[in-house]
């Protein structure tokens, strides 16, 4: 493939050559949800990010409308990673859709961004932020949960999540293919002052790392986990600006928690730990839906 090709959002065909996509690995393994809880919060400290979902999705105000949310970012997921072309352009319409409903204005003043400043989920900007997110938070959460990825397999999931970006309107240019990309553009945004927890992400973060009371004696000790793993697994400057407490203690049991996740992953049959679509041939996916997308 050529370098014209792959700017252009061509994906890399490797399961034409007898060897599975590395996106089709990855996002194949249940346990890689335990990565998406920090995508989000990185997403949400994104102040234009942040208001765009508190004002256009309502999956914080009841159980079933988070249980909803989460059923149908799976479901997109697996489609756009496992599914055929059919499938996969059908989830990337319902994304295009729901975005296009995604628009405002910022209310409160942050310090980068003015009040009146304009947000849409279909912002070059924003949408390259959501989804440099997950290329550092789903392999992150593989290789503390699953096994470790070299530098060829990470630049190959990024190149192979790069259509779906710039099917979302990112900017072909700026969309990383390699690791080395990805992480210099996630370093200039650590870096630049832009991210900024507002009260709209605190809020939205509850939402995050706990159920509503009616589906926590369901959910408890799978919230707990996510908690712990979510939290151990941010940036400390973000879990800083989200005022999140994190202890001695609350590092120990992080430390303890990864190991053993990890060895109950590798006793588990695969029937349990992977996806059934994912154990059907497919042909390579596009990666992850776009944490804007309210449901």
């Amino acid at each position: 493939m050529t370098t014209k090709e792959r700017r252009q959002g061509v994906p890399a065909d490797r399961a034409s050559r007898g060897h599975p996509s590395v996106s089709h690995r990855i996002n194949a393994e249940r346990i890689v949800l335990l990565g998406w809880g920090r995508a989000i919060l990185l997403q949400l400290s994104h102040p234009l990010i942040a208001a765009g979902v508190y004002e256009h999705s309502g999956f914080r105000s009841t159980t079933w409308a988070a249980v909803t949310r989460l059923y149908h970012t799976v479901h997109a997921m697996l489609a756009l990673t496992f599914g055929s072309e059919a499938e996969r352009e059908k989830a990337l319409d319902g994304i295009r859709q729901i975005h296009q409903r995604v628009h405002g204005e910022l209310k409160t003043a942050t310090r980068r961004f003015a009040e009146g400043t304009p947000y849409s989920a279909e912002d070059p900007d924003l949408v390259l932020w959501v989804h440099a997110t997950l290329l550092e938070s789903v392999p992150m959460a593989y290789e503390r949960f699953v096994g470790p990825l070299t530098i060829a397999e990470r630049d190959a999931y990024c190149d192979e999540a790069a259509p779906l970006a710039i099917a979302l309107k990112a900017r072909s240019e700026e969309v990383p293919r390699t690791w080395a990309e990805a992480r210099a553009y996630l370093d200039r945004m650590y870096s630049s002052g832009t991210l900024e927890v507002t009260e709209q992400a605190q809020t939205l973060s509850r939402a995050v790392l706990s159920p509503p009371a009616a589906a926590a004696w369901v959910a408890g000790p799978a919230t707990w986990v996510n908690r712990i793993v979510t939290l151990g697994l941010l940036p400390p400057q973000i879990r800083r600006q989200y005022r999140f407490d994190w202890t001695r203690v609350n590092q120990r049991t992080f430390n303890a928690l990864v190991p053993a996740l990890r060895s109950m992953r590798r006793v588990m049959p695969r029937s349990v730990t992977e996806w059934p679509e994912a154990r059907v041939p497919a042909s390579p996916g596009i990666h992850l839906p776009n944490e804007l997308s309210p449901r």
